[in-house]
Order: C-alpha cells, then sequence, then structure tokens
C-alpha cells in the first residue's frame, strides 16, 4: 500500500522525513486510498460538502433528474429501472422515492449479504412488505467461502468477491429483463474523497470505474484449481455487447439530491418499521444503523484499520462532520472511544464461515499490519500517526 505524502503544519506526525496528515475540517487521514489533499489541508471530500451546501442547484438537478425519469418511466407496468439494494437505508430510501413520489416501478436486485444478519433480514422483509418487487440472489457458497478465505490471506480483504457480485449481478439482470435504468447509491470518490475519473463520474456510472474502484481485479484472475470459469459468472461483468443492446445507464441517485447517509436513514424509519443495531451501535463505530446487515462487516471495517490507519469511526464521523450533523470536537471524541475496536462480534461465526483458527486470523491480521503507520511499544501496536490530540 502506497501512503501518501503531504507536508503541511500542525495535525501531523513526522517519522523521521516521512508526515501524514489529517483533514483540517474532518478527521479523514492522507492514508485513504486516493484521496487527495489541497494546499490547505483539506480532503476533497470536504471540498465537495462545501459545494453541496454553496455550489450545486439542486433544483436544477432535481429538474435533470425528472426528464431522465420521463424517458424511462413504464407505460405497461413493467419495471422501468432497478435499484441495486441491499436493505440497507441508503438503497430503500432511493427505492420508496423512486416509488411513491416519483412513480417509478423499480425492480430490487439484491447480491446476498456474506454472513446476513436478522436485522438485514428484517429490513429487507419490511420493504418489500411496502410493495416492491426483489430478486435475491445468493451465490454458490462452497465457492464464495472459499474465496473469502482466499482473499483475507492474500490481500486482508475477504468481501472482494463479495464487491464483485454487487456491481455485477444488478447488470446481469438488467440485460436478463431488458431494464435500461439502473439507480445506484453515491459516486463514493466523490462523496468521501478519492480519484474522480471525468466530470461525468459523479453521475454516471462506468465498467472501468467499476473494476478500478470498486473491485480492482478482473475475476478471471480467480480461476485456480478449485475455481472454475463457471464458478465466476455471478462476478462477471455483461458482455458490453449486451449491455449496450439493452443501451442501460447506470446513474448515481446522489448526482441529483444532496447526499446524506443519517438523513437517509432519518427518512426510511418513518417509512417503514427499520430496526437499528440491537446492542445500540455497531462494533468500532458510533452508528446503529449502518451497514448492519453482514456479519463481516467488524472484520471488513477493522482490517481498514490495520492497512490504513482508520476505522470505522473516522468513516462515519468524517462524513457527519461533512454533512454538518456533528462538529469536529465531536467527531474526534467518538473516535477516540471506538475507532480501531477490535471486532468480536460474531467473531466465532466468522471463523468458521472462513475455516480458520483463532490463531490463524491473528497471523494473517499481522500479516497485513502497515509497518509504515504502525509501531510495537512494550508488547502494544500504536499508530505512529494518531489522530489530532491522541
Amino acid at each position: 500500500m502506497e501512503v501518501s505524502l503531504v507536508y503541511l503544519p500542525d495535525d501531523e506526525t513526522e517519522i523521521g522525513a516521512r508526515k501524514i496528515s489529517y483533514c483540517k475540517k474532518c478527521l479523514m487521514p492522507d492514508s485513504r486510498p486516493r484521496i487527495v489533499f489541497d494546499d490547505l489541508g483539506v480532503c476533497n471530500a470536504c471540498r465537495y460538502s462545501e459545494e453541496k451546501v454553496l455550489g450545486i442547484d439542486w433544483a436544477a438537478r432535481e429538474e435533470e433528474f425528472n426528464k431522465v425519469l420521463n424517458n424511462y418511466r413504464s407505460k405497461d407496468n413493467s419495471w422501468d429501472c432497478i435499484v441495486p439494494w441491499s436493505g440497507g437505508k441508503d438503497s430503500s430510501a432511493i427505492a420508496f422515492k423512486l416509488k411513491y413520489e416519483f412513480d417509478m416501478n423499480p425492480l430490487l436486485v439484491t447480491f446476498s449479504p456474506m454472513m446476513p444478519t436478522e436485522t438485514g433480514n428484517h429490513n429487507r422483509e419490511e420493504l418489500i412488505k411496502a410493495g416492491f418487487d426483489h430478486i435475491f440472489f445468493r451465490p454458490n457458497q462452497k465457492v464464495h467461502r472459499y474465496l473469502a478465505k482466499r482473499f483475507f490471506i492474500e490481500r486482508g480483504h475477504p468481501k472482494i468477491a463479495w464487491d464483485a457480485g454487487v456491481n455485477t449481478i444488478p447488470v446481469q439482470v438488467a440485460v436478463q429483463y431488458n431494464i435500461p435504468l439502473i439507480f445506484y447509491a453515491e459516486h463514493g470518490e466523490t462523496e468521501y474523497g478519492g480519484k474522480v475519473l471525468n466530470q461525468e463520474s459523479a453521475k454516471l456510472r462506468t465498467f472501468t470505474e467499476v473494476i478500478e474502484h470498486q473491485i480492482g481485479d478482473d475475476p478471471k484472475n480467480w480461476i485456480d484449481e478449485k475455481v472454475s470459469e463457471k464458478d465466476i459468472l455471478p462476478y462477471l461483468y455483461p458482455n458490453s455487447n449486451d449491455v449496450d443492446k439493452v443501451d442501460i445507464k447506470a446513474y448515481y441517485f446522489g448526482y441529483f439530491f444532496r447526499w446524506s447517509m443519517f438523513e437517509n436513514y432519518n427518512f426510511i424509519k418513518e417509512k417503514i418499521d427499520f430496526k437499528i443495531h440491537p446492542n445500540g451501535r455497531t462494533s468500532g463505530t458510533f452508528t446503529n444503523f449502518d451497514s448492519i446487515d453482514d456479519k463481516m462487516d467488524p472484520l471488513y471495517y477493522y482490517m481498514q484499520y490495520i492497512k490504513f490507519g482508520f476505522g470505522r469511526t473516522v468513516r462515519d464521523a468524517s462524513r457527519f462532520i461533512q454533512n454538518g450533523h456533528m462538529t469536529y470536537h465531536e467527531g474526534l471524541e467518538n473516535a477516540k472511544k471506538y475507532d480501531g475496536e477490535f471486532p468480536n462480534e460474531h467473531l466465532d461465526e466468522v471463523l468458521t464461515y472462513l475455516d480458520i483458527n483463532e490463531e490463524q486470523f491473528n497471523e494473517i491480521v499481522e500479516k497485513h499490519r502497515n509497518d509504515e503507520i504502525w509501531n510495537k511499544n512494550d508488547g502494544d501496536w500504536k499508530l505512529n500517526y494518531p489522530l489530532p490530540g491522541n
């Protein structure tokens, strides 16, 4: 992993001649892959959050949105768009608004969580009961679990195959059912800081970006003595000729409407019986409503902490700060309490799923610990580049 080096005053820690900085407005470090800091030490996610308040004509964006819908809205009661749907607050809010505020007839498509939670199952069922059609795809678990273990060992990332499936299955369904319109949630590289490929990236999703930013690999590379060509079908993007024949357009809902995961939660909880995390907060963070449908997620975010030096709390707090739902100080206090919390929640089940024991688990974690940002002191691992005030 490359750690970008930005030489700025104040909120930084120096190791020899090397420094890693934290954004002056939120808590995000420049170790986040692809993030960009400006000369004032502010990340591009915070700069975009300022643009969302002062620089974007949202009325014009909604007018543009309606023009898009008018080109696709069904006249024969057929499905006129697809929503890649986890059952979480973001995709559920999108689906509800499309159907009941914009008179669309969305088909919900879910690539199954790796290890579904009861809360996630409940929330999916509640939205379906509100009047939606739904396709739920669960891949070959022998292959999926093998790939999860393989990629956890090789890359410290057990959800790479899942990342592929969640990106490809909705497009496969669009081709199969001849549905030319897909609505994804938000463009993460624009919204949260990253590499924006072109000026249309925040609006339109392309195959190039799916491979480069969402999957980072070609599933054909996964074929080995245990994974055959037919085994990777759920993870393969459809043939470009098939996509072009249907003339599929994939838009980001967050381009047309000011995006906020907290506001999406507040919206959907008023529409359905949307349950939050049963423990009151999710492992590794202060929130209780985000990414609560997969028992693998606490490990996923913990490995982010191991590899990049920031965990789920910094992620969530930065998003809250950027959208004006939390002050910098409040975010910092939450990060000091919870960021990097060990993923004890569901750990026994996760180890069983990955077919490893606790000793093997610890060895794999340490294999992926980034020694550029961690240092062992008196037997305990400490960040060389701690949050300001730590």
